[in-house]
């Protein structure tokens, strides 16, 4: 007999940490997922320990799923070897992408035989969420929306003002990025069918005839991200705070799923706990679903051929497989925000007017491209992406000599962290370095060196990391936190553009000790212009907090207050998924 557990410690985080996986005495089974279908894979597994699938298996097993974007599952199995994760307890037997181009890509760039046999068990298309107040104000519900209208308001000066709501500023778009989402993937293979007129049969020719379309399109684009649930959680907050938030973004791709999450009041799709309540907000999102079509993320399901995976374990994983194509789990889909491919299940309350979906949309399904098609739309994004103008922010004071569990420092994990989000760069981003500590007298004031000025990176890479490196030796003092990032703001706000990304990143472990700037000081001086729509260029800060000790509370305050993201390194086993998830921001 087979038993199948839901993992009630899933992690909901980015990391793909699924918690600590106690010994049952059963075979350990786990599904790498994205977060969104976390929650329904704990009720199907509940549904198939009554099904005949399980009935017929004699092995004692455990399935648990954990939460792996997509696009970084995709990177650790092409990279060959062990999965990146210390515990072997948490590598995946199973892995459910949100589509099957990430298979696909796995297939191609590594081996078929590595992704098994990949069957979709379920399926949610790519929509535009946007403030309904804004919707109505482009016609929604009954006026048909394109990708090229949105185009339009973001080329046109006037944004908002277009169509006559000029306090609303800027048209902006919030995407992720397609090297790890799927929904940012998709989005830009939308942007190319929509600019070729296809609706089908969309090829590399018509990926680079595309580019103009796509370029205008991404210049909308506050900042990317790995993740639309921490743009749609920022979203959030500032709705239920009376804030709004014309100010921050005017349309989020997204999966129609995390839109239906989004208004049930579960912005990041995290896990919902057992007694959990959550509050829908104040202003819902609705789905805009492009006129010239969606795309489908198709969610497939396989067990990995995996040298880690066990007969026990393939066993277990191909039951589970099954019961997932059976009537009785398609019942289940709806309840989560997602659609059955069995068409005789009804969607369910949730697929209405009242959460923002249309269930007769869309009308025009956009076929998944060939993958040397998907290659190409990925290579154009990295050349046309919005540029970005980036200060990194170090501090090199003495609290940062203390270790963070792995032999090395907070600093050591600073350095290394800085210099490995320089390869991402383009020659013409501009990228400038700072550190501070207390006892410097330096050009942009007390306490701060200037390691580069803000400047585009060209063919400085090199020098770069080899003057982050020589930080390891500087004189290591005080924590003037607070005032650093205040002319950092001072300094990224005067040369500031519209068609960059303005942003901060700032590396510390939080612990403010000589500031003569106070939290609540720093913090009215950044907050008023995230809020103001008539803001077109926005600096955002990004801090990364290390270690244990470090002020993590106040790091997020200074990230939302700009409309940034924080993010937490704490972990030394975390800090390379950390990095790359900053790095998915620009």
């Amino acid at each position: 007999m087979i038993v199948l557990a839901a993992c009630t410690g899933a992690s909901s985080d980015d990391n793909g940490d699924g918690g600590d996986f106690a010994d049952d005495g059963c075979t350990s089974v786990v599904i790498a997922t994205s977060s969104e279908k976390v929650n329904m894979l704990d009720a199907l597994a509940d549904a198939f320990k009554e099904s005949p699938e399980f009935d017929d298996l004699d092995t004692c097993a455990t399935v648990r799923p954990i939460n792996v974007s997509s696009g970084d599952a995709t990177r650790y199995l092409t990279a060959g070897g062990h999965w990146p994760d210390e515990d072997a307890r948490r590598w995946p037997a199973m892995w459910s992408p949100a589509s099957t181009v990430w298979t696909e890509r796995v297939a191609a760039a590594a081996s078929p035989a590595l992704v098994g046999e990949p069957e979709s068990f379920t399926h949610t298309p790519v929509v535009f969420g946007v403030p309904e107040t804004m919707a109505k104000a482009l016609g929604w519900p009954s006026a048909e929306i394109g990708i090229a209208d949105f185009a339009r308001l973001c080329s046109d000066p006037d944004g908002w003002g277009s169509v006559g709501k000029p306090l609303w500023g800027s048209f902006k778009i919030s995407k992720t990025n397609p090297n790890t989402s799927t929904t940012g993937l998709s989005t830009i293979l939308m942007q190319s069918y929509e600019a070729s007129g296809k609706t089908s049969d969309l090829t590399a020719e018509d990926v680079a005839a595309a580019a103009d379309f796509s370029r205008v399109f991404e210049e909308c684009v506050i900042h990317y991200g790995d993740t639309t649930g921490k743009v749609l959680s920022r979203l959030y907050d500032q709705t239920q705070n009376g804030t709004g938030g014309s100010g921050y973004v005017s349309a989020i791709a997204v999966e129609e799923t995390s839109l239906l999450n989004y208004n049930q009041g579960n912005a990041d799709s995290h896990t919902v706990q057992p007694g959990e309540k959550l509050t829908p907000p104040k202003e819902k999102l609705v789905a805009v679903y492009p006129k010239g079509g969606s795309m489908w993320s198709d969610n497939p399901v396989t067990v990995l051929g995996a040298p880690w995976v066990t007969d026990e374990q393939r066993e277990a994983g191909l039951a589970f497989a099954a019961f997932l194509q059976t009537e009785a789990a398609q019942r289940i889909l709806p309840e989560f925000g997602f659609r059955p491919l069995d068409e005789s299940v009804p969607l369910g309350e949730l697929f209405t007017e009242k959460y923002g979906v249309d269930p007769a949309q869309p009308t025009v399904t956009l076929p998944r491209p060939a993958v040397d098609v998907v290659s190409s739309a990925i290579d154009q994004w990295t050349q046309i992406r919005k540029p970005s103008s980036v200060l990194e922010v170090i501090d090199i004071s003495g609290s940062m000599d203390d270790p963070i569990g792995d032999g090395r420092s907070k600093l050591d994990g600073a350095i290394e962290g800085a210099q490995k989000t320089l390869g991402h760069f383009r020659r013409s981003d501009e990228v400038g370095v700072w550190a501070f500590t207390t006892g410097i007298d330096g050009e942009k004031g007390d306490n701060i060196a200037v390691v580069r000025d803000i400047s585009p990176l060209a063919s400085d890479l090199e020098s770069l990391q080899s003057s982050i490196e020589d930080l390891r030796f500087s004189n290591r003092q005080g924590t003037p936190l607070y005032d650093a990032i205040a002319s950092a703001y001072d300094e990224m706000k005067d040369r500031a553009e519209p068609g960059r990304i303005n942003a901060i990143v700032v590396l510390s472990d939080g612990q403010d000790t000589d500031s003569t700037t106070s939290l609540d000081s720093l913090l009215a001086k950044i907050g008023p212009s995230a809020r103001e729509g008539s803001d077109s260029a926005p600096v955002r800060i990004f801090p990364i907090a290390y270690g244990e000790g470090a002020d993590t509370s106040a790091l997020r305050r200074i990230a939302e207050a700009t409309g940034g993201q924080w993010f937490d390194a704490s972990d030394a086993a975390k800090i390379d998924l950390v990095f790359a998830s900053v790095i998915n921001n620009f």
